[in-house]
């Protein structure tokens, strides 16, 4: 009998041809039925998802349909995959009905959907195409086209955020560099939060800076100094005639006359170029980047670039007002603590001579 045939071999008999003839149907019609089955239990809603997956499965097992009958029961198959929320597993399904007919558009549509919620959209937009070349007027693709390329459009206007993003602070790190300042690790972040320097189009840095009256711990901004800009000439702002005294400053110790600048030497750590690069880019479009190319040269360098500015304690360094920014952060022993860091003192308070003497260093 058939049943004992060999795989692979043909049938020597007529009664042979005429077993496995109604073998191959008993099998078709199990398929056919399984196949229904399955589309009963999608009928009958969510619970019985599982069951229809088993029934198309079963279906396929037959070895027995056309292709483009397998194909309907791979792309039926992709269908509750989708609803069950398995987008790899519809994804295949729908491809392997596909690849079994290329016109299905049920599979199409799936494959496309698939690949979207699985977020492959030069994939699902493929798709898309494929699927309108084979049905113009398919109102369902060009649906989920135009949802395609909304995505991709922002995808790419992100990425073009990202790209600028990092051109602009490696030109930022570039420049800083170039002048031989040296960036530590950030302070008074609670003040400063994410400010950072900007490079002009003339190639001159403006910088945020953070001035602090050392005696109470109360702080003022610069927005904007100027890298070429003198002391004195922010200082004759903050100090001119006729602005009231500070808060806290019931006595009016701190006039223009009394004040002075200082800066805190043989303070940090410098930073890394790549360190440096990624504080720079905190608060962009590509402050999640996973990968920022430095070229090896760089690389090199940057292995040996976390070092202290000298081996002795920190001490306070009085800044001449006639000098500007640039050439205060150019001194040997200043690292920029993320952003340029000052500290005002009055000769007319007591404090004074406590910070004169070192006696005073700032809370941790």
């Amino acid at each position: 009998m058939a049943l004992w045939m060999e795989d692979g071999s043909n049938p020597l008999t007529e009664n042979e041809k005429a077993d496995l003839d109604a073998i191959a149907a008993l099998k078709e019609s199990s398929a056919l039925e399984f196949k229904e089955k399955g589309n009963e239990f999608v009928r009958l809603g969510k619970k019985h998802y599982t069951d229809a997956i088993d029934c198309y499965t079963k279906a396929i097992n037959q070895k027995v349909l056309s292709n483009s009958e397998n194909s309907v029961l791979y792309a039926n198959r992709a269908h509750v995959n989708l609803l069950l929320g398995n987008n790899r597993r519809a994804l295949n399904d729908a491809e392997e009905a596909i690849n079994l007919c290329p016109t299905n558009i049920k599979a199409i549509y799936r494959a496309a959907k698939a690949s979207l919620s699985l977020n492959l959209l030069d994939e699902a937009k493929s798709y898309c195409v494929s699927g309108i070349r084979c049905d113009p007027n398919n109102v369902e693709i060009k649906k989920i086209e135009r949802q395609i390329d909304s995505l991709i459009l922002e995808q790419e206007q992100r990425e073009a955020l990202v790209t600028k993003a990092i051109a602009e602070a490696e030109k930022l790190v570039s420049a800083i560099v170039h002048r031989g300042f040296k960036i530590g690790k950030a302070a008074y972040q609670e003040l400063t939060g994410l400010r950072k320097p900007v490079l002009d189009k003339n190639n001159i840095l403006h910088w945020p800076v953070l001035l602090l009256y050392a005696e109470v711990m109360s702080s003022d901004f610069i927005e904007d100094f100027c890298e070429v800009d003198m002391f004195s000439a922010h200082l004759d702002m903050m100090f001119a005639e006729g602005c009231p005294p500070l808060p806290w400053d019931a006595e009016n110790k701190y006039t223009r006359e009394a004040v002075e600048l200082y800066y805190e030497a043989g303070s940090g750590i410098c930073l890394s170029k790549e360190r440096i690069l990624r504080n720079f880019l905190e608060g962009t479009a590509a402050s999640n980047a996973q990968s920022i190319a430095l070229d090896e040269k760089d690389a090199v360098e940057d292995s040996n670039h976390t070092t202290s500015a000298n081996k002795g304690s920190s001490k306070w360094i009085k800044v001449h007002e006639r000098r500007t920014l640039h050439n205060v952060l150019k001194e040997p022993n200043y690292i920029i603590p993320g952003i340029p860091v000052f500290y005002l003192v009055s000769r007319n308070s007591k404090f004074y001579k406590d910070f004169k003497a070192g006696r005073w260093v700032p809370p941790s």
